[in-house]
């Protein structure tokens, strides 16, 4: 089993490229984004407390997010492997992370860390507001999540370094070549 987080602020390309390393290497994708909105759609007890702190614009509290993490893995027993997307982003998300997969015979085996510049980031996600429609690409709320990304859970990143667990992939450039870079990294290991 090998166990990935890929790591990035909004609009890094998390999702797109964990379509392609699913479709490669069969992860089951543990998105706390999916997450929070299939729960807020469904309007569940969580997702009313998800919908509520995310139409602020703030981050979802760890104790809602680890519980719906902990509900996606336990519904997947026999995966060869999960792909974390958008989680962890505290070190202690990251703490709880490693202790629940520590648990389950498991552990986090890479971190790739989307790198792409502010600016760019920004570009993207006006792009894909103009598509999607998703109600935290907004300017305002964007703006809170990409100050939240670059003020507090990028000092996620040091605790996996100081693992040998981070690896930096240039996010900015074609997607299949992002993709690659990404692979690369796995395959070399």
């Amino acid at each position: 089993m090998v166990n990935l987080v890929l790591f990035g602020p909004p609009g890094a390309g998390k999702g797109t490229q964990s379509e392609k390393l699913i479709e490669k290497y069969g992860f089951v994708h543990i998105s706390t984004g999916d997450l929070f909105r299939w729960h807020t759609k469904n309007e569940t007890s969580l997702g009313k407390k998800v919908k509520e702190i995310m139409d602020s614009g703030a981050l979802v509290p760890d104790s809602i997010t680890i519980a719906m993490l902990k509900e996606e893995l336990d519904k997947n027993p026999d995966a060869n492997g999960f792909l974390f997307d958008g989680f962890p982003r505290t070190v202690d998300q990251a703490q709880a992370l490693d202790q629940f997969m520590k648990e389950n015979n498991s552990g986090i085996h890479f971190v790739i860390a989307l790198d792409v510049p502010e600016k760019e980031l920004r570009e993207r996600i006006a792009k894909r507001k103009l598509t999607s429609n998703r109600a935290d690409d907004e300017v305002e709320k964007l703006n809170k999540r990409v100050n939240e990304y670059f003020g507090k859970t990028i000092h996620v990143l040091p605790y996996y370094k100081k693992n040998d667990r981070l690896n930096t992939v240039n996010g900015v450039g074609e997607i299949d070549k992002i993709f690659s870079a990404i692979c690369a990294v796995l395959d070399k290991k």
